[in-house]
């Protein structure tokens, strides 16, 4: 990877945008001057640590935020024996390593960097050294070698204010002077006279004024307490250097610690900084893996205004060649691709979504742009010949190699035929290749070549701008004479051109025509069978809360069938024991044999009125479970299949239409625009349906039981908290028998993303758990399977 292929793709630029994340200026600079690495394993292992640090730093816990001062320039001078450190350069040592320590012992609370941080020597107590001579804001500590050396010089200093405050306050020389308040020249008091009165005031001339209208005097009487003051401060100045040598030294008895620590913070500071910059941009880490996959990928400069896209090289496809308009991405796409390998191996996070994988390449090569010099008499293309000349001799079988408008820059057969010859070789060397180009002939080598794949820029034939979205398996047109046409060329010419054009192009534009319209209608199908999967799987919620219902309604009607059983037992009960003592206390007449049999009868008319009403209340919801068997059980299979009847067709289970019965045991079946026979077992009916279905999901209120929901929203929750409502939810629905719900959680910081996530991973109940789609909440948004 030369130093010109990483200017061609811009790499400086990322790096800049990560190295701007640091607290430290060295370590900013170490990250600018990084370059990729080609070994596996390390590419893994500082990928690991820079989510670990991420991780660490998502977890809420403050983190350290002190800039670290640059002292690698002072880190030299311990090695000079008698050296002493300046005041400055003392406190930026004493800062550099009490910061050190912070984000040393910050970064060690649960991260798998234990190695790399115990590695780092301990060096507090030269901290505490420092500091012991030096204060928190950089001066010098009032220490007691100094105290003596200070109260004399504040002695003669206000001695010698005193006798500058006889010449200032006194009338007959205040007029003498241009200034009521002394001066300092080189350290002295003297007195600023008018250049009249100098004989007046007799002492030293240490400068006159550029006018010459004044004379600075040192008066006779003060010569002798600037020399001593002069003595002193020289004196003082004395001692706070042997203190500062005195400090070096026993630094420097620890210079090898002082500097692996030195060392070992700036790594772990850049590694910080790479963590930071995967927070701003909201990046992701490459999977590792043999194939090459993007999602949603979209390149680090562009900031907004990039276009995600999509690209997938699998271990069949080697080459995949790019066709499409101008200005429709083609050279954006190829970049991308570039920087997202360095990127990824230099272990800093992608701008694209999950599932992103990248293999490690030992070298990428790259021939983007025009490099047509005159200098060097070399053409555009002669310019490329160098280049791709270079970079087949370079190329190995795990090298990626991005070659831009491949054939272009003489005539269009002999480019062609260079093209493929060219491609040729690589692939041969089973080099990684992505190709752009204008030619033609190269579409039709993208379909006869194995190993190789068409892509293309999709352009939109309405609005005649491209849309910057990778198409894969599809050439694509140049679409000249309408760009052309766009940017302001008569249409004269353009109506001529096509002309030209019209009886050797017609064809082979008609046929890619014809393709983007098919790929066009089987994404649309693709979008269509999602949409009805997900339509199914709610009408299956709709079910499951039906059953959740039927059951509550069962259980309601068991508790209340008996209570009122219990009821009347207990009401019958005293009634008969009344009518025993009755009869016990008097005679037996007419009128309480009577009484007894009116009694009898009424009970047994209650009895079965009651076991009427369970009866029917069991027969209602004996149906209601026999109509969602019907609907929803055993797949759907207990509707006949009949002509007209809406299905879920094969394996794909994609909606279609019964025309009619073909053979025995099969039915002809619309399936989009395609008629397709399929056995009736294959065949799903879906229930009758006046519209589409829109599931009510309500909550289940079960008297002494958790609540379960089909969706549990965790905002505005504590990690805790939101937690112990996961665990409730997740009782409440294997009680209930609810196989999916989903959980809100939210973007934010992403902590209760990841606890939840860790919380499920954990779980055996859980089956699987996912994000949902984007248009559902995206990352914010959980959905759970439990396992039946």
């Amino acid at each position: 990877m030369t130093e010109k292929i990483l200017h061609q793709l811009e790499f400086s630029a990322v790096l800049s945008r990560a190295a701007d994340c640091s607290l430290s200026e060295e370590a900013a600079a170490q990250i600018r001057l990084s370059r990729p690495q080609t070994d596996p394993l390390t590419v893994a292992g500082r990928k690991a640590q820079v989510r670990a640090v991420l991780d660490r730093i998502n977890s809420g816990d403050e983190e350290p935020r002190g800039t670290l001062p640059s002292i690698g320039m002072i880190l030299p001078k311990l090695s000079v024996e008698g050296a002493g450190l300046e005041l400055e350069e003392a406190y930026a040592l004493g800062l550099f390593i009490e910061r050190g320590e912070g984000m040393k012992g910050w970064l060690a609370k649960g991260l798998p960097l234990t190695g790399l941080i115990t590695g780092i020597p301990d060096c507090t107590a030269l901290s505490r050294e420092v500091f012991r001579v030096v204060d928190r804001d950089g001066k010098l500590r009032d220490l007691p070698e100094f105290r003596d050396i200070k109260r004399r010089i504040r002695s003669l200093t206000h001695d010698l204010e005193n006798a500058g405050a006889r010449y200032t306050g006194n009338e007959d020389t205040r007029r003498m002077l241009q200034s009521g308040v002394p001066s300092q020249r080189d350290g002295r008091m003297v007195l600023a006279v008018k250049a009249n009165y100098r004989g007046r005031i007799r002492g030293i001339v240490h400068e006159v004024s550029a006018t010459g209208q004044t004379v600075f005097v040192e008066p006779e009487d003060v010569v002798e307490k600037n020399n001593e003051l002069l003595i002193e401060q020289r004196r003082l100045d004395a001692e706070i250097r042997r203190v500062l040598r005195e400090l070096t030294a026993k630094i420097a008895e620890n210079r090898e610690a002082l500097e692996g620590f030195y060392r070992g913070i700036l790594e772990l500071e850049i590694i910080r900084a790479k963590a930071r910059y995967a927070r701003e941009t909201r990046g992701v880490f490459a999977l590792d893996g043999s194939g090459l996959t993007l999602k949603q990928a979209r390149h680090p400069l562009l900031g907004s205004a990039a276009v995600p896209i999509d690209f997938a090289m699998d271990n069949t496809i080697r080459t995949v060649i790019i066709t499409g308009p101008n200005t429709g991405g083609k050279t954006v796409a190829l970049k991308t691709v570039g920087i997202f390998v360095l990127m990824n191996q230099c272990g800093l996070a992608l701008p694209a979504a999950e599932g992103t994988t990248l293999p490690v390449f030992d070298g990428v090569y790259a021939d983007i742009g025009d490099e047509q010099s005159l200098s060097q008499s070399l053409s555009t293309f002669s310019a490329h010949m160098t280049n791709i000349a270079a970079i087949s001799r370079a190329a190995s079988e795990r090298s990626l190699v991005l070659l831009d408008e491949l054939g272009s820059g003489t005539d269009p057969e002999e480019g062609s035929a260079i093209a493929m010859a060219i491609m040729d070789y690589l692939i041969e060397k089973k080099v990684r290749l992505l190709a752009t180009t204008h030619h033609g002939i190269l579409k039709n080598y993208g379909y006869t070549r194995e190993g190789v794949e068409n892509a293309s820029v999709d352009f939109d034939s309405r609005t005649l701008s491209p849309t910057y979205r990778i198409v894969m398996g599809l050439p694509g047109e140049s679409r000249a004479l309408d760009i052309a046409a766009r940017n302001g060329l008569p249409e004269a010419m353009v109506r001529g051109a096509r002309n030209y054009l019209a009886e050797e192009r017609a064809d082979v534009s008609a046929l890619i025509a014809g393709l983007k319209e098919k790929h066009r209608e089987l994404a649309a199908a693709g979008e269509a069978r999602q949409e009805e999967e997900t339509r199914l799987r709610e009408d299956r919620r709709a079910a499951d809360l039906k059953t959740l219902r039927l059951r509550q309604k069962e259980q309601e009607l068991k508790s209340g069938g008996m209570g009122k059983f219990r009821e009347l037992l207990s009401e019958s009960r005293k009634t008969l024991e009344n009518l025993v003592r009755e009869v016990k206390e008097g005679e037996l007449s007419r009128e309480k044999t009577l009484k007894v049999k009116d009694f009898l009868r009424t009970l047994e008319e209650t009895v079965q009125a009651e076991d009427a009403a369970l009866l029917a209340e069991e027969a209602a919801i004996a149906g209601e479970h026999r109509r969602l068997d019907t609907l929803y059980g055993n797949g759907g299979r207990s509707i006949p299949v009949a002509r007209g009847m809406e299905v879920l067709a094969g394996e794909s289970r994609r909606r279609g239409t019964v025309l009619r019965a073909a053979k025995k045991g099969a039915w002809i079946v619309e399936v989009g625009s395609l008629k397709m026979t399929f056995n009736e077992g294959d065949l799903i009916p879906l229930p009758p349906s006046a519209e589409p279905r829109k599931p009510s999901i309500a909550p289940v209120d079960f008297a002494e039981a958790p609540q379960a929901k089909f969706e549990l929203s965790l905002l505005g929750m504590r990690l805790e908290e939101a937690l112990s409502a996961l665990e409730r939810q997740m009782d409440a629905a294997v009680l209930a028998g609810l196989h999916e719900f989903s959980v809100v959680h939210g973007k934010g910081d992403g902590i209760l993303q990841k606890g939840v996530h860790d919380f499920l991973k954990k779980q055996p109940t859980v089956a699987d758990y996912y994000f949902s789609r984007p248009e559902l909440g995206g990352f914010g948004r959980t959905e759970v399977i439990l396992r039946g």
